[in-house]
């Protein structure tokens, strides 16, 4: 009654949609929750007797929607092709106006409904108390719908279908939806803001009283649900239980599942109830193969369905749905673990990281650096080995945005390090990262830096990874002349003399070597010099073609 209220106060989209509406006015009642109804009530869904209760459940709900629709044409007044009342026009009820031009289609229709109920209960096996009374109740219906309608005709042309009730079946709590059966026993929902939530059917201890176990039975078979993601081997149960509890994907640790067949005969039990269509999925194992495919859209063909989706496991890089223990919920079974408490098992989860923090008094190194003209310092906090396990980077001034920055960042950076994220893969994300503030730097083993980020790790990956970079930098510097490179190493001074160059001049005087910085200022920077097709950084003249001062590369003669 409330969806046929809402035919004359919806908005349609197209002219031609708006009139066959009001027309026909199709409607469409359905259900969800029907896997947890035959799991509740001891029934395994691959069954006869699941399939017969499945059958009379939708044969009530579709003729009591006719008999209703029946009852309200019987009470309201005509209606014209356009949705308004008929005038000047001699015809009784307030059938839809597709009723008086269809008479007789539109009974057959009805009365094929209900011969339909006539094969509801021929298996042997459904002999239940409880189906022979919804059987009955099914015939009665029909047949009060039947003989109303032939009266009085019918309001609507379509009274059902069964949608996918998803989101619905969440806010109506359903352990499944539409005429699914449950997808796993202990699942996992993708949300669509991100993260993901652990979800356990709820109807199993239901099913166990039912099935005649007591409290204590049932608590243990639940834990062991919870713990293993399966009922198979769970205490107290008894193997011919086991097929009420089987679910559309097999789980981790056991071998049962619906088979397709019984996914497409559940959906034929229901097809002759449905004005519509059945949105369902029939869920195929991730071995499926394309014969076991096509033979599933034969069958569901010859089984008279209007519509059937095959859905293979796994077929799909992210799924909204999955069973515990499958590639896509292992991804989230750590953070579960940690929201919900849950105890651990053996399920193929991801490693987990460990954070190995640095001693209270540990070394470390502190280097100065300079880039464009903004100062700062980078502190290593080193393991016992000498490997990096903390850094801080220490720019402009305390309570600043540069220096909150640079903080917040070096206290991530020491996270991964102390959780075993390697350096070199740190090095290889962040150098050559490009943003200003950038420039000359006073490293001659590095030079020009694209970033405060670039320089840092290119120094830390100078300083503390193989040392291969060390020498490349070594080849590029400028060569040494025939005379200062007979100088030896007496003549440089010691390090602990107090006797260091002060000025260039002087360290060439003392050592007969220029300094690559020093020789980078005598050269002769043009300003139309292009950018390194290797690295990026701003070349230098070198006679009449162009240098790179970082990484060596030139424009093609020298």
């Amino acid at each position: 009654t409330a969806q046929e209220i809402l035919v004359d106060n919806a908005g349609y989209p197209t002219e031609s949609i708006a009139r066959n509406s009001h027309d026909y006015r199709p409607l469409g009642l359905g259900y969800a929750n029907l896997g947890a109804l035959l799991m509740a009530s001891g029934f395994p869904y691959d069954s006869d007797s699941g399939r017969d209760l499945a059958a009379c459940v939708t044969a009530i709900m579709c003729g009591e929607a006719y008999l209703q629709s029946s009852k309200i044409a019987e009470l309201c007044q005509p209606l014209s092709p356009a949705g308004d009342k008929l005038k000047d026009v001699n015809v009784e009820g307030g059938a839809c106006p597709g009723w008086y031009i269809n008479r007789e289609p539109f009974l057959d229709v009805i009365r094929m409904h209900r011969a339909s109920v006539n094969n509801i209960g021929a298996s042997a096996t459904s002999a239940s108390a409880a189906l022979k009374v919804l059987i009955e109740a099914s015939k009665d219906c029909w047949d009060e719908a039947l003989a109303h309608g032939e009266k009085f005709g019918y309001r609507n042309s379509q009274v059902t279908v069964l949608a996918p009730t998803g989101t619905i079946g969440f806010f109506m709590d359903c352990d499944t939806t539409g005429i699914e059966p449950d997808l796993a026993l202990v699942k996992y929902k993708k949300l669509v803001g991100g993260g993901m939530i652990k979800i356990v059917n709820n109807t199993v201890p239901t099913a166990l009283f039912k099935l005649g176990y007591n409290h204590d039975q049932a608590d243990a078979i639940v834990s062991y649900i919870d713990a293993t993601g399966t009922i198979e081997g769970a205490p107290h149960v008894k193997d011919d239980h086991l097929a009420v509890f089987d679910c559309s994907f097999k789980p981790a640790k056991g071998t049962r599942s619906i088979a397709y067949m019984g996914h497409l005969k559940m959906m034929a039990a229901a097809q002759p109830f449905i004005s519509g269509a059945i949105s369902k999925t029939v869920n195929l194992p991730e071995s499926a193969t394309v014969e076991d495919i096509s033979e599933a859209y034969i069958q569901a063909w010859k089984l008279g369905l209007k519509a059937v989706a095959i859905y293979r496991d796994g077929c799909k890089k992210s799924q909204p749905l999955s069973a515990a223990g499958t590639k896509t919920a292992e991804a989230s079974d750590k953070n579960v673990r940690a929201t919900q408490l849950l105890p651990e098992d053996d399920l193929q989860a991801p490693p987990r990281a460990v954070r190995h923090k640095l001693e209270d008094e540990r070394m470390s190194i502190t280097h100065k650096f300079n880039v464009g003209g903004h100062e700062g310092y980078i502190t290593v906090g080193l393991y016992r080995d000498g490997s990096p396990g903390e850094l801080f980077i220490t720019m402009a001034k305390e309570g600043s945005t540069v220096s909150g920055l640079m903080d917040s960042f070096a206290c991530a950076v020491s996270l991964a390090l102390q959780h075993g994220v390697p350096l070199k893969l740190l090095c290889e994300k962040f150098a050559h990262t490009r943003f200003e503030p950038s420039g000359w730097t006073n490293n001659p083993d590095i030079g020009f830096a694209k970033s405060i980020m670039d320089y840092i790790f290119r120094w830390l990956q100078l300083r503390f990874l193989t040392g291969q970079q060390q020498l490349l930098f070594e080849n590029l510097r400028p060569k040494l002349s025939a005379v200062s490179s007979q100088s030896s190493a007496e003549d440089l001074p010691s390090l602990g003399s107090g006797n260091l160059p002060t000025t260039t001049d002087d360290a060439r005087r003392t050592t007969g070597k220029i300094h690559a910085a020093d020789a980078l200022a005598e050269m002769i920077d043009m300003g139309d010099a292009p950018s390194c097709h290797v690295c990026g950084s701003i070349m230098v003249r070198n006679g009449s073609c162009y240098k790179c001062m970082s990484c060596g590369s030139t424009s093609g003669c020298s």
